[in-house]
C-alpha cells in the first residue's frame, strides 16, 4: 500500500493486496484528515480473481435506484453484467477503515474454493 499526500490534509491510499489462489484486492480511497479523525472521502475496491474482476465496491451515488436506498451510497457491482448490476453493500463506510470486511470476503471465496 502506498499512502499519497495531496495536500495538509488529504492523502490517496493506492496499492493490492495479494491471496492466495489468484485472489487480489485493488484498493483505492481518497483519505481526508479533518478534526483528528481520518475519513474516507471516496473510494473503489476491485475483486479479482485471476485476470477477472469478480466485483467492486464504489459509493458513487444512484439516487433513483431504490435497491440500494439502504446503504445509500455505498453498493456493490456482481456479476452477471457487472457494470449495472448493484446490491447494497453495508459493510461499507465512510468512517472506519473497510479493508477487513474486503479481507474476509475474499478468504470465503478461498475457503469455498478450496471446499
Amino acid at each position: 500500500m502506498t499512502v499519497i499526500r495531496r495536500g495538509k490534509r488529504t492523502a490517496v491510499l493506492k496499492g493490492e493486496v495479494i491471496f492466495a489462489h489468484g485472489y487480489r484486492i485493488s484498493i483505492q480511497e481518497r483519505l481526508s484528515l479533518d478534526f483528528g479523525t481520518v475519513e474516507i472521502e471516496f473510494y473503489g475496491y476491485e475483486l479479482w480473481h485471476n485476470a477477472e474482476k469478480i466485483a467492486w465496491y464504489d459509493a458513487q451515488p444512484h439516487p433513483n435506484n431504490p435497491a440500494l436506498a439502504s446503504t445509500h451510497p455505498h453498493h456493490k457491482h456482481i456479476p452477471p453484467d457487472i457494470k449495472h448490476n448493484r446490491i447494497p453493500a453495508p459493510n461499507m463506510s465512510f468512517i472506519q477503515p473497510n479493508l477487513s470486511a474486503l479481507v474476509e470476503e475474499i478468504q470465503k471465496l478461498i475457503a469455498q474454493s478450496n471446499a
